[in-house]
């Protein structure tokens, strides 16, 4: 079955066709031909487009206003037989990434008006990713038609496993309960992409590992895995609690907000946009959100706030790495992916550096070669002496999204 991924975001459109062995009885394992990738960046702009097909790519650019004209923008190019991009008549299902699925899904679910309602709802939960995930499923209905069978993936659904004491706040139980403020964690199709990437090349099942996974990009999260299933991950509500990322604080004391608004005339939607928008990486820099380009600030310029920015960063996955060798009693393996993970040596150096107590030793000349690695490709950076391995996985959350949407469709015998 040919699945077409589609990943919405506020400034990007990821997407990918995938011609999927729906005979395979472990899906996971199941031949996985990827037919094509694509990706529009700069949304709200002069927007570049990459569509690569094999070893072949080619690149477009258009003013692009909004994600439903980068969707409609997308729906030409795989309608253009001109560009020899034949797959818009071979489609037979559509995969959607969800961020954030609270309460009501916990897996996989074939999209209907109910189901496109309840996900609306949660839009304020995940104000920079879900509006942007349901606009764009809105206009894939309307350019299939409701024959075309659409599944949304949810990142919350992979934590669901998290024990009680793991995803309660301490909050009064009762208003906890009734407003449904619990830790939910996010990147879960990531961390899932991560976790299948390990076992795959190391040759030991998930099920028998004890990993702690890291998805470092614009959004970095960790997560501790035991036996395959998500015990503790640093996202909480919402996607703003845990790391420092390019440009959301992390943890921060919930006082900082009421002080804002307080003592400097700040209204709560000014507060969640500086916290959400404004900090992070680009908050302490000054300068930017991007990781290379604060590397280079401070290689070339010697750049101080790009270097207390780069020290924050790296400090914050320490303290969260020692605190789930401490919750998963040890570790088999740390496993890097992501924009930053699979391709910042000096980052995923930094973040090991002094952990040798621990049985983790980075060997240098592995982790300097092991970047740009293809999605689902993964490298050993650890020194072979070191008691917990460290590996580079290339983040693969389309070839996931695709199984669990062949996998939902086949459970609903559509």
């Amino acid at each position: 079955m040919n699945v077409l991924v589609v990943n919405c975001g506020s400034s990007s459109l990821k997407f990918s066709m995938h011609d999927m062995d729906c005979t395979a009885q472990n899906l996971d394992l199941g031949d996985d031909i990827r037919l094509l990738n694509g990706k529009v960046t700069g949304i709200g702009g002069v927007a570049r487009c990459v569509l690569s097909v094999g070893k072949s790519s080619r690149s477009f650019n258009r003013s692009i206003s909004d994600i439903n004209a980068a969707m409609q923008w997308m729906c030409e190019m795989l309608q253009d037989r001109q560009q020899s991009f034949w797959c818009w008549e071979d489609i037979e299902a559509v995969g959607h990434r969800v961020v954030h699925g609270g309460d009501a899904f916990t897996q996989p679910v074939l999209i209907d008006d109910a189901a496109l309602r309840q996900i609306e709802q949660l839009n304020d939960l995940a104000p920079l990713h879900n509006p942007f995930c349901v606009a764009g499923i809105r206009t894939l209905q309307q350019a299939f038609g409701e024959a075309m069978p659409m599944v949304a993936v949810f990142d919350t659904a992979f934590h669901e496993t998290l024990p009680e004491h793991a995803r309660t706040y301490a909050l009064p139980l009762e208003l906890a309960k009734k407003t449904g403020i619990r830790r939910y964690g996010f990147h879960g199709i990531a961390h899932a992409s991560l976790a299948a990437g390990y076992a795959r090349f190391a040759g030991k099942p998930a099920q028998h590992s004890r990993l702690i996974t890291l998805q470092l990009g614009n959004g970095c999260s960790m997560t501790a895995i035991a036996q395959g299933h998500s015990v503790e991950t640093s996202m909480g509500f919402t996607p703003l609690e845990g790391l420092v990322m390019g440009t959301r604080s992390g943890d921060v004391d919930p006082a900082v907000v009421g002080h804002l608004m307080k003592h400097h005339a700040m209204n709560l939607a000014e507060v969640e946009q500086l916290l959400n928008e404004q900090s992070g990486l680009l908050g302490v820099s000054g300068r930017s959100s991007d990781m290379q380009v604060l590397l280079k600030a401070v290689n070339d310029e010697s750049d101080t706030r790009a270097q207390l920015a780069i020290d924050i960063f790296c400090y914050r996955i320490q303290h969260y790495l020692g605190a789930y060798l401490a919750v998963l009693h040890g570790a088999d393996a740390v496993v890097f992916g992501g924009g930053i993970g699979e391709k910042s040596p000096e980052i995923r150096a930094k973040v090991c550096a002094g952990m040798e107590w621990c049985g983790l030793k980075i060997d240098s000349v592995r982790n300097q070669g092991s970047i740009n690695l293809r999605p689902g490709d993964a490298a050993k950076i650890s020194d072979d002496e070191s008691s917990i391995a460290a590996y580079v996985v290339g983040t693969d959350e389309e070839t996931v999204i695709a199984q669990k949407t062949i996998r939902c469709l086949k459970q609903l015998n559509v």
